[in-house]
């Protein structure tokens, strides 16, 4: 195949900056706002090479092929092992539910869901929306806060540690092991960034050891205990390994505590900075639910996925070989005009939204209910509660290309 730019209408430094885009080597002002990037690549070169002779794709119609095609793997353990060897994040990440295949992957998401189904879900409710109360009570006393510290990352430990039965007073260190694991995922990562996410791994695993020992001698019957039901299937018809276990709870904390913190945080970012619309959201609470789905879709938490060739397969008109691993851009296809109209504006009322900020097919986010309840929570409480709500000083992004979200916001009450 010939040059992807050639014979377009592309300026010359336009044709250098796709040629020139790599996955593994991204610069401070991609991270900062990968949005024209992303443009540019559905544009010129949608289904990209990058230089390791994988592929990024931009074209919100490929992704959501993808994900329903089962000749791309979400098993990471070929791509893993170089980046991983075999440390603790390399046992973790390749024992998640989110990259196994079927039938594994059939077998923990089956024993997982139960916790996600409407009945424990509406038992949560509630406390939910006393978590963000108690949070705001905090603040307020305070006069000012944190987006993420305060709110935004704390709401989802509070709500998963309770549904994995984490004692209060032992909730401290889940943040940072979440940040520490989920960081290693990044495209390109230094030694120290692995060696702190195989720490976390450990740590994490130890902890939840004496946990799982202590639940199976004081077990309780709430309808949202997810641990309990695990604790269950060791000895159940549907098997799962001790280890499977650990790692899929470390798995489920992580995956609550990200999606809902780049949820919170971007949503009332992307509010401060569109007043009009957070001006509608106040008069019309009830468009919260819309809202939310637009905030997925316009800064998505989760901005890239992967998978892998089981077959050789053409996207587009490139024909990718078996054994290939590519790179969906879910952040560039859900700003793909040709599937959002005018996809740089914010509107919180627009329908139809299909973005792909859950993944799709026998991959969609088991939690994502969960994390609709938590944001609409979260941002219609903070709204209502304080009405001269700003932006108060330099925030600080995660300067993260996977997971799209701030490391820092204060804003004033």
């Amino acid at each position: 195949m010939g040059d992807p730019v050639v014979n377009q209408n592309v300026s010359a430094v336009e044709g250098e900056n796709v040629r020139a885009f790599d996955l593994n080597n991204l610069s401070p002002a991609f991270l900062d706002d990968p949005f024209p990037t992303y443009h540019l690549l559905r544009r010129l070169d949608p289904v990209h090479r990058n230089p390791d002779n994988s592929y990024f794709l931009t074209r919100y119609d490929d992704v959501a092929a993808i994900y329903r095609d089962p000749r791309f793997s979400s098993d990471k353990q070929a791509a893993f092992k170089p980046k991983f060897g075999d440390g603790a994040l390399f046992g973790h990440h390749t024992t998640s539910l989110v990259f196994r295949d079927p039938p594994d992957h059939t077998r923990l998401r089956k024993l997982i869901a139960p916790a996600f189904m409407p009945r424990p879900l509406a038992a949560l409710a509630p406390k939910i929306d006393s978590v963000v109360d108690q949070l705001l009570d905090h603040a307020e006393e305070m006069g000012e806060m944190d987006l993420i510290t305060d709110l935004a990352g704390a709401l989802p430990i509070e709500v998963v540690g309770d549904m994995l039965g984490v004692p209060l007073e032992d909730r401290g260190p889940l943040r940072g092991w979440s940040l520490a694991i989920l960081g290693a995922l990044e495209p390109n990562i230094s030694p120290e960034t692995l060696a702190i996410g195989n720490r976390a791994v450990e740590e994490f695993t130890e902890y939840l050891r004496s946990l799982i020992a202590h639940r199976r001698q004081h077990p309780n019957d709430d309808p949202s205990d997810i641990l309990g039901d695990l604790i269950a299937a060791l000895d159940g018809d549907d098997k799962i390994s001790e280890y499977e276990l650990l790692q899929n709870c470390i798995f489920l904390l992580n995956a609550g505590h990200e999606t809902t913190t780049n949820l919170v945080g971007n949503g009332i970012a992307c509010l401060l900075e569109n007043p009009g619309e957070m001006q509608r959201l106040r008069e019309e609470p009830t468009l919260i639910k819309t809202a939310v789905e637009e905030f997925l879709r316009f800064e998505s938490s989760n901005q890239i996925g992967n998978r892998v060739t089981l077959d050789t397969a053409t996207i587009g008109d490139v024909e990718i070989p078996l054994g290939t691993q590519v790179a969906l851009s879910i952040g560039g296809a859900n700003r793909d005009p040709a599937q959002f109209p005018d996809p740089d504006r914010l509107d919180i009322g627009r329908t139809p939204n299909r973005h792909l900020a859950f993944a799709g097919g026998i991959h969609a986010c088991a939690g994502m209910t969960l994390a609709r309840m938590e944001g609409q929570s979260a941002i219609n409480r903070l709204l209502a509660r304080f009405p001269n709500l700003r932006r108060d000083g330099d925030f600080v992004r995660g300067g993260r290309a996977r997971f799209r979200g701030y490391a820092s916001f204060p804003v004033a009450l």
